[in-house]
């Protein structure tokens, strides 16, 4: 090497270019410089160059990083295209370049504190996965899986692809086979391991694949929650006992330990923090992996089988976003494509407490009919911003807020370059989360309008059903009721009528009651015009808000602060008047830090708070509707049924009185003049043919309210607010 430049005879690079360094070499970014492809020139690459102190290692242990690249072969794993010299001869390992850096670089980006959001969890979880699987596949273990050495490849349309890569500690090994040299770094080093290496006790312990399945498990906390899972107070470095301690005595389904203050009891943690960004749906599949592999007693830990088993199982699931109206939350349902829709109901009954009898789905504003027996994958695709709507038909609370208020460092009052500078990377972070906050209240409140907008368009289509079922009663009913009268004059009776005045009466006391149904349901019809209106408003003040472009500049103002302290620690012993401008600074960030939590508490969960209280007398009302209309529904459908039947048996009765009267047979026979009889018959043909063309009326009539009852397509798309 020469200069601030290096080369091998196919490649060149910029010695500032480093992408990492390690204790025994470095990794820059190369190019290609084959001029002879125009393809390949200038094509980056990645080159590992070794340092002396990796020479001094046994040729073996030197030779097994190029010889376990050479038999790896797969997209989750780091290719090696060469391997090159230096004039010096030290070896050069040419490999892919993964322009997204490295896991941990993404997992110390200060939006990340509290961990991946789901999607890009997903994707390191499917990743990983698929990369170990290869190398159990090949039969090498890694012995140095952390954050660190999964490279991150960003592909065109900007989704990740991670990928395993430094292989110098990695060797062949059998499923039965243990090996007893000790690799790793330290946060991510199964307990057995740390104990000999870190605090450098004496001990025969061999160790076999569980020690990657615990660094795996580690990792993977990590990239859920922004932080490593055993922390003693101080920190993993400056307090190795107390972290031996609490990953050896860690209890059985435990993922966490944290210890937070000097000679403090450990605090157990059996599940994620609140703060991480992954959904219950998500944790509680997750969960009970970590505990499998985070287990210090290699016997009862997970084997690979089992890992790979239940993380396939995780990886190979359906999500489906939901919203809980009524209850004011969002759930993910991670299920299997091929699971039927009762199975999708019980999970849904299992994450919200809503039985399953008492759900009704929604979707973009519209009834959504599912089948028990249909299938998952015939469920509409779904998003956080564009979930199922979740109806119930009974009492649900809605009084918990959806998330938790983060934590904030208390700012240091004595001046300390270094210090301040650490308290703003952790402001940075903090603030992050609170955005996040205010972007899922801001959502919450879109999804409760939308929803209790549909809600109440549905109910207004049953008072609009509903009314028109009281018309066809009222004209049925006066159908019956005439039939009923013209039979009654002509004076025939047979044992089938017998207690017609009974049934008259009845007939009368439901023709009084039609008016009060009517009126009642003209009602809800009033209570709803009012309700929207009410909703109307507050969709026009959510339309309005600016909470989050308001969090959002207090972020940037704030990132700019803790870049001005980033040159100030890079500087350490400033002038006066510098010194002077850090302080000023410090009493900007201050004041920033106050507005950042009075802008969330006194602004967006106070009208969060307002909405939702707004929604349980919505709900209230809605509710009391629902019961009603389908109590008359159901009343309706009756009173239907029995009129129809009373129309048949009117039917028949005339049919006997016509044939009676058209008889020349013996037997008691009315005194009826032969004019008046003519005109009679007559007249109950005419009135027969007036029942058939009102009953094909009514059949008509049904097949219109059936229509309406399974929804207008042309009805369904009604104007809505524009903030909806």
């Amino acid at each position: 090497m020469s200069g601030m430049t290096a080369s091998t005879p196919n490649y060149l690079w910029s010695l500032q270019d480093v992408l990492g360094q390690g204790a025994t070499a470095s990794v820059f970014k190369a190019r290609n410089k084959d001029c002879v492809c125009v393809q390949k020139s200038g094509e980056l690459v990645a080159v590992k160059v070794f340092n002396m102190v990796s020479y001094n290692r046994p040729h073996e242990v030197q030779m097994r990083e190029f010889e376990m690249l050479r038999k790896l072969n797969h997209s989750n794993i780091v290719r090696l295209f060469a391997v090159e010299e230096l004039p010096s001869t030290q070896k050069v390992l040419v490999m892919e370049y993964c322009s997204g850096g490295s896991l941990l670089s993404l997992l110390e980006e200060s939006e990340n504190a509290f961990g991946l959001p789901e999607a890009e969890f997903l994707t390191v979880l499917q990743c990983v996965v698929q990369g170990m699987n290869h190398l159990r596949e090949k039969g090498v273990v890694h012995r140095d899986i952390k954050p660190g050495n999964i490279m991150r490849q960003v592909a065109e349309d900007g989704k990740s692809i991670y990928k395993l890569t430094d292989f110098g500690a990695a060797r062949d090994l059998e499923d039965d086979e243990k090996f007893v040299s000790i690799y790793g770094t330290e946060e991510y080093l199964h307990p057995d391991m740390y104990e000999r290496a870190v605090l450098r006790k004496p001990q025969q312990k061999s160790y076999g694949v569980s020690v990657d399945l615990w660094s795996i498990g580690v990792t993977f906390y990590h990239a859920a929650t922004g932080s490593l899972p055993f922390t003693p107070y101080g920190g993993p470095r400056r307090n190795k006992p107390t972290m031996f301690k609490i990953t050896t005595e860690k209890p059985t389904g435990a993922i966490a330990g944290v210890q937070r203050m000097d000679g403090g009891p450990i605090e157990w943690g059996y599940h994620l923090p609140h703060s991480c960004q992954l959904s219950q749906g998500l944790t509680a599949q997750l969960v009970p992996v970590l505990a499998g592999i985070v287990e210090a007693d290699q016997d009862r830990c997970w084997g690979f089988e089992q890992f790979f088993k239940a993380t396939t199982d995780i990886l190979q699931r359906q999500p489906v976003h939901l919203f809980s109206l009524q209850q004011a939350m969002e759930h993910c349902i991670y299920i299997h494509h091929y699971s039927t829709v009762s199975v999708f109901f019980e999970e849904v009954a299992a994450q919200t407490g809503i039985a399953v009898q008492l759900q009704h789905l929604l979707y973009l504003g519209h009834d959504l009919p599912l089948e028990g027996n249909m299938k998952v994958v015939n469920l509409p695709p779904t998003t956080p911003a564009r979930p199922l709507i979740l109806l119930s038909y009974g009492h649900e609370a809605n009084a918990s807020l959806p998330f938790r208020e983060p934590e904030t460092p208390i700012i240091p009052s004595r001046f300390d370059v270094v210090a301040d500078y650490n308290f703003s990377k952790v402001m940075v972070g903090v603030v992050h989360q609170y955005l996040r906050i205010i972007k899922l209240l801001h959502t919450h409140q879109e999804l409760l309008l939308q929803g209790y907008y549909s809600y109440m368009m549905r109910l207004r289509r049953e008072c609009e059903e509903a009314m028109h079922s009281i018309a066809m009663i009222t004209v049925r009913l006066q159908s019956c009721l005439n039939v009923e009268h013209r039979t009654h004059t002509l004076g025939h009776y047979d044992s089938e009528n017998q207690g017609s005045a009974d049934g008259r009466q009845k007939l009368h006391l439901v023709r009084e009651h039609l008016p009060i149904y009517a009126g009642g349901i003209q009602e809800f019809q009033n209570r709803l015009d009012h309700l929207q209106i009410e909703q109307a408003k507050l969709a026009e003040t959510l339309a309005s808000d600016k909470s989050c472009q308001k969090m959002e500049m207090l972020l940037q103002k704030i990132m700019a602060i803790h870049q001005h302290y980033r040159k100030d620690r890079m500087t350490g012993k400033l002038a006066y008047n510098d010194e002077q401008i850090h302080k000023f600074e410090k009493l900007h960030l201050s004041a920033h830090i106050k507005r950042v939590k009075s802008l969330l508490k006194d602004d967006c969960v106070q009208r969060y708070k307002e909405l939702l209280a707004s929604t349980r007398t919505w709900s209230s009302v809605l509710l009391e509707m629902q019961t009603r209309l389908q109590d008359f529904c159901s009343f309706s459908t009756g009173l239907l049924a029995d009129l129809e039947m009373s129309e048949q048996r009117q039917n028949k009765a005339l049919d006997r009185i016509l044939s009676t009267l058209q008889s020349t047979g013996t037997g008691p026979q009315p005194e009826i003049a032969p004019r008046d009889k003519d005109q009679m018959v007559n007249r109950m043909h005419h009135l027969k043919q007036d029942m058939e063309i009102l009953v094909r009326e009514l059949h008509h009539n049904n097949s219109i309210i059936e229509s309406l009852a399974a929804g207008n397509p042309a009805e369904s798309s009604l104007a809505r607010p524009s903030t909806l």
